[in-house]
């Protein structure tokens, strides 16, 4: 069944941030364990047909997760995401970098900072994804990697799966 839920996606280049608002139709503690248990990440994190692979996640502040968008030929790209801060179930924060499949970050690909908020609305619940970068051209070259349509795309999947989790 389609939802009629709320999505919004915008740039301001002038603060160098990336604000995306998204409902999904689960509750919170799914939406929450959809967001921090990499069992789950790997289901739907990656847009089609590409799939998310944890190398290693340690979900606590000063914690990290290392994982890799596979290609369906088997082509990697990893990324790494270093916790800074989390409240159980209304929020998480963390460093995002481009790295090699060691965790060694690429110092020539964009780094941000998400904070990742949790928000009951009746029977969805609302994600609020905060990014900001320390320079324009960062946030530049991950609009031109196409962040936008993959994360979209990803969300969708989220969509697809939630349900299943109800049924259980």
């Amino acid at each position: 069944m389609k939802h009629n839920l709320a999505v919004d996606f915008s740039v301001d280049k002038e603060n160098k941030t990336i604000e995306v608002k998204r409902e999904f139709a689960a509750e919170r503690s799914l939406v929450w364990d959809a967001y921090t248990k990499q069992e789950i990440l790997d289901q739907w994190w990656a847009p089609k047909p590409w799939k998310a692979k944890t190398k290693s996640m340690d979900f606590k502040e000063g914690g990290v997760w290392l994982y890799a968008m596979v290609s369906p030929e088997g082509e990697e790209h990893w990324a790494i995401v270093d916790y800074t801060k989390i409240q159980v179930p209304e929020l998480f924060a963390g460093l995002d970098a481009f790295t090699d499949k060691d965790g060694n970050i690429k110092k020539e690909m964009p780094r941000s900072k998400w904070e990742v908020s949790f928000e009951d609305k009746d029977e969805h619940t609302e994600v609020k994804i905060h990014i900001s970068y320390d320079d324009l051209a960062q946030l530049e070259a991950t609009i031109a990697m196409g962040f936008k349509e993959g994360l979209s795309m990803a969300m969708e999947n989220l969509d697809e799966l939630l349900p299943t989790f109800k049924n259980k």
